[in-house]
């Protein structure tokens, strides 16, 4: 039924999910009606027919997005088996869940938001602003060693304005980069989602001198109207 890397089992012995829908059903549609918005008509009807959104809910997942790890993961192969994981902008907790299943018993999952989530067995859930003072040793304090994998799919309140949120996604990537370079063990990796176009330059520059190899990737979960991209360093060389 599932697969990764050909298909197989997780770190705990279990059959993995499927980073993939199995399929589609008949198209929804939605009519605006009452005080729904046409915006949030489109919204709606986007959710009903989203082949990720029924997936998730079938596999368990508190979002569409897990699939977007498991698709990165099943490429570059980075949540391995007993692996240390830091999850930055954890929810509603679908990275965590993705993790702790990948990572198995061995492994170690913290996940870190502002807003609240409701418990996940096997991961270590921070309910606070990862931009705060306190943050980074409160992560720390409880990693109590290194990591080997610091995950990041902040996203910063939209503003509606392109430019001005390009630059808030791209500090918060940045504020994730300095932190990698706290907690990482040589040869880490680094996933970290910024935004197609703008201000990406500097943050590539600075992520090619500190790791192995740096790749773009839009994985296929992502939706195709979403500027969206991740960056996936691998092989960090250590401080």
């Amino acid at each position: 039924m599932t697969q990764r890397r050909g298909g197989g089992r997780n770190a705990r012995g279990q059959e993995r999910n499927t980073a993939r829908p199995s399929g589609r059903g008949l198209t929804v549609r939605v009519k605006t009606a009452g005080k729904r918005s046409v915006s949030s008509t489109r919204w709606l009807e986007r959710q009903l027919n989203d082949p990720y959104v029924a997936e998730a809910k079938k596999q368990g997942y508190r979002s569409r997005a897990a699939f977007k790890l498991l698709q990165l993961d099943d490429k570059f192969h980075f949540l391995k088996a007993g692996a240390r994981v830091v999850d930055l902008g954890a929810a509603p907790g679908g990275w965590c869940q993705v993790a702790v299943d990948r990572v198995g018993e061995r492994g170690k999952v913290i996940g870190i938001d502002l807003l609240p989530m409701d418990p996940i067995p096997g991961a270590d859930l921070i309910e606070m602003d990862f931009m705060s003072e306190e943050a980074p040793d409160e992560l720390k304090r409880r990693l109590d060693g290194l990591a080997n994998v610091v995950l990041s799919d902040m996203a910063a309140s939209s503003t509606g304005h392109a430019q001005t949120d390009h630059l808030k996604i791209m500090a918060l990537a940045e504020t994730a980069h300095d932190f990698a370079k706290d907690v990482l063990a040589k040869g880490g990796a680094f996933v970290c989602k910024v935004l197609q176009g703008g201000a990406t330059g500097e943050l590539l520059k600075l992520l090619k001198r500190d790791f192995d190899e740096v790749k773009h990737v839009k994985p296929p979960a992502s939706r195709s109207d979403s500027a969206e991209i991740y960056v996936v360093a691998l092989g960090f060389r250590g401080p």
